[in-house]
């Protein structure tokens, strides 16, 4: 089967062949979808699985691609991207809302609404879907907090509808980590408020995101997860390595828990420097960073970039650097 046959399967569907998704992360970085679609319904999303599977493709599922590296060979198969699922529907102190929706809108939405319990995620970049898949978190609220229920689909073509105490909620950590399942719809339960406290709230976490995380360039947000008893960013700070540069990817000046695409980085860059910020951790602190951050797809084949690996460390010898700026300790993660 080929991506023809694929589009004349679904021909109102929205797929684009051999598309880079170095457009869709927040990188900037990542190789080409073989096929990449954009379904705007469960339904559709449903009928592309059974589709797939009975043809034996591979499935890739992506969400907002906020905190991800697509690795510079791209990804074979399909690739489904959930952006155009994003209604949301607010009843009373329920928020129902598609998978593709930015939890950023959901959070502004509930505020809109008089609802009470998601201005932590004011900030939080990604999607619904990437959010319940991660339990995104920030300033000590996290979605498993006001999630209700979310409704998936099974990689066998199954729609379910899963409670919050069967997801398996953890730090930076859900069920569908290990199901491999697909999250299309969460039911959110928040609690009614004061409008004027939750936008002082909001206010105030967006002033601490702004001031503290380097917004003004590419990144895939926070890295690492944080070690018990440490801060990831004061590990890295302290080790010498805030401002050290692979490539075009940088360890943050202005956060040493994010890495920053500062001259058109590849995805290895990315992913060679925090292989060395973990080897250099590792050694100096006998602390194991795990990343946040999911990396997924195909390594570049080396003839179809010639040269690619001399060039990285021309340019990391160039252009690598040993900052040692201070930072607030609350401010690294």
């Amino acid at each position: 089967m080929t991506i023809k046959d694929l589009m004349h399967a679904f021909p109102d569907a929205n797929i684009k062949e051999n598309e880079p998704l170095s457009k869709y992360t927040y990188t900037r970085t990542g190789g080409p979808a073989d096929a990449l679609i954009f379904p705007k319904s469960k339904e559709e999303v449903q009928a592309l699985v059974q589709w797939l599977n009975e043809n034996d493709w591979p499935l890739t599922i992506l969400g907002n691609a906020s905190n991800l590296i697509v690795k510079d060979g791209g990804i074979r198969g399909a690739t489904i991207i959930l952006t155009d699922m994003n209604k949301i529907s607010i009843q009373d102190n329920i928020i129902q809302v598609f998978t593709g929706a930015r939890l950023i809108e959901v959070s502004k939405r509930a505020y809109e609404a008089s609802l009470t319990g998601l201005e932590f995620a004011c900030g939080i970049p990604g999607s619904v879907g990437g959010a319940v898949y991660m339990n995104a978190g920030a300033y000590g609220g996290e979605v498993r907090e006001v999630i209700k229920k979310v409704t998936i689909l099974t990689r066998d073509g199954e729609l379910k509808e899963v409670a919050n105490e069967d997801m398996d909620f953890d730090y930076r950590h859900s069920i569908l980590q290990e199901s491999d399942d697909i999250a299309l719809e969460v039911i959110f339960e928040l609690a009614p408020g004061d409008k004027d406290q939750i936008k002082e709230k909001m206010d105030e976490l967006t002033y601490l995101r702004t001031s503290k995380q380097p917004l003004e360039y590419p990144s895939c947000g926070s890295v690492f997860k944080r070690p018990t008893g440490y801060f990831t960013g004061k590990l890295i700070q302290d080790a010498g390595l805030q401002g050290h540069t692979l490539g075009g990817a940088q360890v943050s000046k202005k956060h040493a828990g994010f890495i920053v695409n500062i001259d058109n980085a590849t995805a290895t860059d990315y992913i060679e420097l925090i292989e060395h910020i973990k080897e250099v951790i590792l050694e100096k602190d006998g602390v194991t960073l795990e990343t946040e951050v999911k990396i997924i797809g195909e390594d570049l084949v080396p003839e179809e970039n010639p040269g690619r690996v001399l060039i990285n460390k021309a340019k990391s010898s160039l252009k690598s650097t040993f900052t040692k700026a201070p930072l607030a300790d609350e401010s690294l993660k």
